[in-house]
């Protein structure tokens, strides 16, 4: 069982879905609260001991690199203005971690992006994936509720999990419980995008989950599947046997930042957790 050092954000889409506004911004780059989508990811990466930032990018998305880095000319200007809070949020974002970055060529699925980030993991190492569009309002950030299960199961690989009405499970992919424990499962089975009347429950994947290498022996194989893509939910059987396969339902709220309802609610429930804006804005939805 490896300590978790290492977490893969795949960030090389589109974002049609929230066209027009993502055609020159990356959609990583939309705000919330007063952060870009991105950065809560890797907050919560940071947060939960996780040191390295491994970004599968395009070559369209410069200004993603550009947040990370430092901004001495910015430094300078807010310096001589005596704004130092300024300065210590600017510099906190090139603190989070070391940041690596590999170009995914053209969108294959989820699996190829995770694929594309190979190199940089090494044999029988444990990592995390997280997907920034997932962004999770949690007291103990999510990624480190799953390492809780991976250290309980002695290294099993671990999947957030999210149960969603019955209508909803042909949108995700779906597993199938093995045995129940205390707060988490052990997984027998996962079918991406199932028919209603084939999924084997409504327990769904969303972005977060913690793996270990073995599984790019099968990404490798550039297997295509739903959509005609390479789907990370085929490979992640492999790991059923061995490691073993976990998931657990985090504690927190999870917000879909690629969907317009979904980006509109985190900007509401992060607003409503800051400590600065909280009042008013209880006022402001009042009055709605």
């Amino acid at each position: 069982m490896s300590v978790i050092k290492k977490a893969i954000f795949p960030i090389a889409g589109l974002g049609t879905r929230f066209l027009p506004a993502t055609k020159s911004t990356p959609k990583e780059m939309l705000i919330v609260l007063d952060r870009p989508v991105i950065e809560w990811a890797v907050i919560e990466a940071a947060n939960s001991g996780i040191e390295e930032m491994i970004f599968v990018t395009s070559s369209k998305k410069n200004s993603i690199i550009e947040h990370f880095d430092r901004s001495e000319i910015l430094e300078t200007s807010l310096k001589k203005k005596k704004k130092i809070d300024q300065i210590k949020s600017i510099r906190s974002q090139n603190q989070l971690g070391s940041f690596s970055f590999v170009i995914q060529d053209e969108p294959k699925g989820l699996g190829h992006a995770v694929w594309c980030a190979r190199k940089f993991i090494g044999k029988d190492e444990d990592f995390a994936v997280i997907l920034p569009d997932d962004i999770i309002l949690s007291k103990i950030p999510a990624i480190k509720q799953l390492m809780k299960i991976h250290t309980k199961t002695k290294g099993g690989s671990v999947l957030g999990l999210e149960k969603v009405p019955k209508k909803d499970v042909s949108k995700y992919g779906v597993i199938k419980i093995r045995d129940k424990y205390n707060n988490f499962f052990s997984i027998s089975e996962l079918v991406e995008k199932p028919k209603i009347s084939k999924a084997p429950s409504n327990l769904t994947v969303v972005g977060r989950y913690l793996l270990n290498s073995k599984i790019f022996n099968y990404l490798s194989r550039q297997k295509k599947g739903h959509g005609n893509e390479i789907q990370l939910t085929d490979s992640l059987v492999q790991l059923i046997e061995k490691p073993g396969l976990y998931g657990i339902e985090f504690d927190g709220k999870r917000f879909d930042c690629g969907s317009k309802l979904g980006f509109i609610e985190a900007n509401v429930n992060f607003g409503l957790s800051d400590n600065e804006i909280r009042s008013s804005l209880k006022g402001m939805l009042k009055k709605l």
